[in-house]
């Protein structure tokens, strides 16, 4: 059973998007925030499996929820709930260690299988729906802290790091190459020191911005 916690200031997307979980057999909505200052204190002792984090609320945006969290170690895998005219703080949302991001107007399979990628260890940023944000990308200061020329890949590197962007897990990865796991972890590792991030959303978005993907 994967755990959900909802954070959203909007009683009524709270409403929803439970009752949409609500109809899948594998995932449980543990707990509700109604702002971010709720979600900071209430997260760390929930320990949700995925987290539904709206990015404009009153008191603490989510953008400083996942700050926050992540400051502490204590972020759960994240997605983002967000409107189309969320951009830039999707994109800041993404660098602050969120695993990905929804539209509001999400249908049930794309939000039950949203939950199941990210609680599995993937992630939701493939090159398709990220493209649109780093168009903007230019607009906010940079936040990675990365060398300006990160040392080059190898090929089977950038085969993972393209597979990673298409929000695919280790284990995935793994069996789609036919290798074991452990030599996929030990390749992502290599990818997110040479690109000098700290995970694997980070490391598809810096791929996406220096063309490597």
């Amino acid at each position: 059973m994967i755990s959900v916690c909802l954070v959203d200031d909007q009683n009524l997307v709270r409403q929803g998007v439970r009752s949409l979980l609500d109809l899948a057999e594998d995932i449980r909505v543990v707990a509700e925030c109604a702002d971010g200052v709720q979600a900071v204190a209430d997260i760390p002792r929930i320990k949700p499996d995925v987290v539904l984090l709206d990015l404009r609320m009153p008191n603490m945006s989510g953008l400083e929820v996942l700050q926050a969290l992540s400051a502490r170690n204590e972020l759960p895998p994240t997605i983002i709930l967000t409107t189309f005219d969320d951009d830039q703080l999707v994109l800041q949302g993404l660098k602050a260690g969120a695993r990905g991001y929804l539209l509001k107007d999400v249908s049930l399979e794309q939000l039950v299988e949203a939950v199941r990628t990210v609680a599995s260890g993937g992630s939701l940023v493939a090159p398709m729906v990220t493209q649109r944000l780093l168009a903007g990308v230019s607009r906010i200061h940079n936040q990675f802290t990365s060398l300006e020329q990160p040392d080059p890949l190898t090929e089977r590197e950038t085969e993972i790091l393209r597979l990673l962007s298409g929000g695919y897990s280790n284990k995935e990865i793994a069996n789609s190459l036919k290798v074991a796991e452990g030599t996929v972890k030990n390749h992502v590792s290599n990818i997110l020191s040479k690109l000098g991030v700290r995970d694997r959303t980070r490391a598809v978005l810096k791929a996406l911005e220096l063309g490597i993907v």
